[in-house]
């Protein structure tokens, strides 16, 4: 009846079961795509580039300039002497650069061209530090403040922060914010040997933490809901501000909002410009410069540990097995692993090649 013993025998078809996952081709992982959230509480200015979506060298599309001062604001272009401080709707030679070097930074396709990827990549919610220029030193990956500053506080060290109670919000309470920046902070201290310590001194405090609206004094103006979500400052400043318009959420369970932006993932990240790292171009990384929406990213990856052990050296305590075995589970927990898809491709073939025989 199975013409599949007559080809095979019993050894010969364990030997091919336990050896053919080997011939499948390693799983292509697709890194994850910027979602655009089309809300109503949208940065409108932002959402509105939708219109220079497939633009290239040599377009002329009205109202370009305001795309051009966005790629102003996180250091990709510059004003020409020629220009009088203001930017025209040409896409020229200029603006093809700073896009390919945005598209480099992100991780994206370097085309040159307002495509769809670029397109929602530069609308979604971003941190509002700089992403390169002349404050900012880059590696491969990983990136510094120009000078590379850091705490100088010793060898092993203790850095205090404090909350402003006069600039909090009303939607998540003091406890349930503390307990979201003690995580943050720990997750940092885990791999340098630099303590966080909360004080209730808010003007002695190493780090000043508190939310936001609008202009607040500091040169860099928040601009409303899911625009830029938070910035902080280079050591040793440790000013950190979050816009207080966006729809914090530490429970997206509870937060049902579209909108609804994870406070522990943006404070990881901000607490990283406070010692000292300026953004990665490695998407997985806390220090990734935007956030989509109902997005948890807390955990730092290898690219986050080099860069802020170079500053400050390592934890005695920290190992890098442990970091890998904890990116291994978070790929097995998503599905993400090459392994479990080599796997399934393998038993996919399989399952065909048998019925093949069989029939």
């Amino acid at each position: 009846m199975f013409r599949l013993f007559g080809y095979f025998s019993l050894p010969s078809l364990l030997l091919f079961l336990c050896f053919l996952p080997r011939f499948c081709f390693p799983a292509r992982i697709t890194p994850g795509q910027v979602t655009v959230i089309t809300t109503d509480d949208h940065n409108a200015s932002w959402h509105n580039f939708t219109r220079f979506k497939d633009a290239e060298k040599g377009s002329h599309v009205t109202g370009m300039s305001e795309l051009k001062k966005y790629f102003q604001r996180f250091g990709y272009l510059s004003v020409p002497d020629n220009q009088n401080d203001s930017f025209t709707d040409v896409f020229d030679a200029r603006f093809e650069s700073a896009v390919i070097l945005y598209q480099k930074k992100f991780g994206l396709p370097l085309t040159g061209k307002l495509d769809s990827e670029t397109i929602s990549a530069i609308m979604s919610p971003r941190c509002g530090v700089s992403d390169t220029g002349p404050t900012v030193h880059a590696t491969k990956h990983f990136s510094y403040f120009y000078g590379r500053p850091r705490w100088e506080r010793g060898s092993s060290m203790t850095l205090t922060y404090a909350f402003s109670l006069s600039n909090m919000i009303d939607s998540i309470s003091l406890p349930e914010i503390r307990t979201v920046f003690r995580r943050s902070f720990s997750r940092w201290s885990s791999v340098i040997p630099v303590n966080f310590t909360e004080t209730e001194n808010y003007g002695s405090a190493n780090i000043k933490i508190g939310f936001f609206s609008g202009d607040h004094g500091d040169g860099e103006p928040f601009d409303g809901v899911l625009g830029v979500l938070g910035h902080a400052f280079s050591p040793e400043n440790g000013r950190f501000h979050l816009d207080e318009a966006e729809t914090w959420a530490v429970d997206f369970r509870k937060v049902k909002s579209k909108a609804a932006v994870d406070l522990e993932s943006v404070a990881t990240h901000e607490i990283g410009h406070v010692l000292g790292l300026a953004h990665s171009s490695m998407k997985e990384a806390v220090m990734y410069p935007s956030l989509r929406p109902r997005t948890k990213k807390v955990d730092l990856k290898l690219d986050d540990v080099e860069g802020v052990q170079a500053l400050y050296g390592s934890n005695p305590n920290f190992s890098y097995s442990s970091l890998l075995e904890s990116e291994n589970s978070s790929n097995k927990a998503t599905g993400l692993t090459p392994r479990s898809r080599r796997s399934t491709v393998s038993w996919v073939l399989l399952v065909f090649l048998l019925l093949s025989m069989i029939t």
